[in-house]
């Protein structure tokens, strides 16, 4: 009989939106005629942006022509949509990047559990706590943890709790680690980091030869002028960080699929017999042995996001979006209730409230409101006592979940 990866085993339950998906069925199935709104999970609900779309179109009636057909595409992206993104994405702002270091892909998620292939198993790795569950979930099925304690964490990873007494701000390890994750806006608590903390981070891991995975997959929610947008805005960035960003928010592409991960040569790793290697090198023959690219289809829907339509189109999602989340904020706040983020990412961090513990709102909330949302202890042991909020989802929806909400 085959033998199963035993690192599986360490998991201690499904995971987190699978079993918010779960818990709601069985609530619907009892209760066939409860009007439910969902405001857990992250995913988007407005149509594709035109400009999007009629880019699509138009590369489906290529495909229609011998001389218009593509087959496999380049496993890095087609030149012209890797093009697109450094320019605007990172050049625009100063960002020292070029098209040759952005590989794109089919989601961020995917890439931030695929690039542990080439990094070693023996590195000392730190995540925030509450955290976006894929970065711990991941280490654990690549047996690069111990077993979880009592309260989920597990063994070998270095936990960096962010709560309201730290402004959700979490502190630099004070030990040595040798990989880092990081996602601003972040993602539950929607807090931000400013240049001058990334610039800590980013000196701490050249001092420490660390390596920052940094998360960027809601960039493009941030209002305020001057904060950072990538971690390539910060000095000395490229010789210690990798960044992952997606089209899924910003654009709509959650059920799409379009994403990027940028790798700037010259980073370096360290091999066992103490040889410097490049990431750069590992990662892309990473990605020729087990991917396949993007479609092009996707690819050029993904480049129209730069056309001057789409980025009219795509900044009135945000807006519409972070519209919602100021909605959520202030139904809330005048129902008592202490919110958090919302304000530079489309979720709304909060503490649940007459000692509510996560998962007792959840039900609360279903059961009384018929809203859904995600439990805060889902993300890690200090979000116990917070709940998440998503700001996803159409403006009448939202309005009649926080009616709801109010009214209990």
């Amino acid at each position: 009989m085959a033998q199963v990866n035993g690192n599986y085993l360490k998991l201690k339950a499904g995971y987190l939106f699978p079993e918010i998906a779960r818990r709601v069925k069985a609530f619907c199935d009892a209760n066939p005629e409860a009007p439910i709104i969902r405001l857990g999970i992250g995913d988007v609900t407005e149509p594709l942006p035109e400009a999007c779309r009629n880019a699509m179109k138009a590369a489906i009636d290529e495909m229609g022509s011998r001389e218009g057909f593509h087959g496999y595409g380049p496993e890095q992206g087609y030149p012209w949509l890797r093009e697109a993104i450094a320019k605007n994405d990172f050049q625009s702002r100063g960002c020292q990047i070029t098209a040759e270091e952005i590989f794109v892909s089919d989601g961020s998620k995917c890439d931030s559990s695929n690039i542990l292939d080439i990094l070693g198993e023996g590195n000392r790795i730190a995540v925030t706590d509450p955290v976006y569950p894929v970065y711990v979930d991941s280490n654990v099925m690549a047996g690069r943890t111990g077993d979880a304690d009592e309260v989920g964490r597990y063994g070998g990873l270095t936990y960096l709790p962010i709560t309201a007494a730290n402004s959700f701000t979490a502190e630099i390890p004070t030990e040595k680690v040798d990989l880092i994750y990081l996602c601003f806006p972040n993602n539950p608590t929607g807090a931000v980091a400013t240049k001058s903390q990334l610039q800590g981070w980013v000196d701490y891991a050249r001092a420490n030869d660390a390596l920052i995975l940094f998360d960027a997959a809601y960039e493009a929610f941030i209002q305020d002028p001057e904060l950072p947008h990538s971690i390539y805005e910060i000095s000395g960035a490229r010789e210690c960080a990798i960044e992952f960003r997606s089209f899924s928010k910003n654009a709509g592409f959650t059920g799409t699929r379009c994403a990027l991960t940028v790798v700037p040569r010259g980073l370096m790793g360290t091999a066992a017999n103490g040889e410097k290697v490049e990431l750069w090198a590992l990662w892309n023959r990473r990605q020729c042995t087990k991917f396949n690219g993007v479609s092009y289809i996707v690819q050029r829907g993904a480049e129209a996001v730069y056309s001057l339509e789409g980025q009219g189109q795509v900044k009135a999602l945000v807006a519409f979006y972070m519209q919602n989340a100021a909605i959520i904020r202030r139904e809330l706040t005048a129902a008592g209730i202490e919110v958090f983020g919302g304000e530079q990412a489309p979720y709304v961090w909060l503490k649940t409230p007459k000692n509510f513990d996560s998962w007792a709102f959840f039900d609360h909330l279903l059961g009384n409101a018929h809203v859904v949302g995600t439990p805060g202890s889902g993300f890690g042991a200090a979000g116990e006592g917070y709940f998440r909020l998503s700001a996803f989802n159409s403006l009448a929806n939202v309005d009649e979940a926080m009616r709801r909400i109010r009214a209990l």
